[in-house]
């Protein structure tokens, strides 16, 4: 059983510690109680690659800081019998299936931007970047005024315990 983090990096306009952020989304799916065999993909990108998603996606223009892509399908059984599933010959009977959460893609240099905007170190930027995207990808949103505050308030504890509170990264 393994929580895996997925990082790469695929732009050039910020220096990124692919291991840090793969830590600091390690220690909060596990905070978070998230059990099993689960993927998530960190992915840092350019401002034309987000700005392209953004507008695919969600039907905004240019580039953002974050975007959360959750896989909302539920694992598909093993190959074993056609008719029941299975894990296959020799598996364990109580092995669950790999779930993959989802992507989250941040843009460094609008994070960068972001940061110097609000007083904020590009570090604790991305940070809340991470921790923002993990936590819509386990389903929380930010539409209803009463569900920001829960998942501001929740970003604030888990980055207190994960980054800022001499956690993983």
């Amino acid at each position: 059983m393994a929580v895996d983090v997925f990082a790469a990096d695929e732009q050039a306009d910020r220096a990124i510690d692919l291991d840090r952020w793969a830590a600091l989304a390690r220690a909060v799916l596990e905070d978070r109680r998230v059990r099993g065999d689960v993927e998530v993909s960190l992915l840092f990108v350019d401002e034309p690659a987000i700005a392209a998603l953004n507008e695919r996606y969600l039907g905004r223009e240019g580039p953002t800081d974050v975007l959360a892509f959750p896989i909302e399908d539920e694992p598909l059984p093993g190959g074993r019998s056609p008719d029941s599933g299975g894990s296959g010959p020799g598996a364990d009977a109580e092995d669950e299936p790999l779930v993959l959460l989802g992507d989250v893609v941040i843009c460094p240099s609008v994070a960068a931007r972001d940061a110097a905007e609000r007083g904020a170190t590009f570090d604790d930027e991305l940070a809340l970047l991470v921790v923002h995207g993990l936590l819509h990808l386990l389903g929380m949103d930010h539409e209803a005024d009463r569900e920001a505050e829960a998942m501001e308030r929740l970003e604030r504890e888990l980055l207190a315990r994960h980054h800022r509170g001499g956690g993983p990264t």
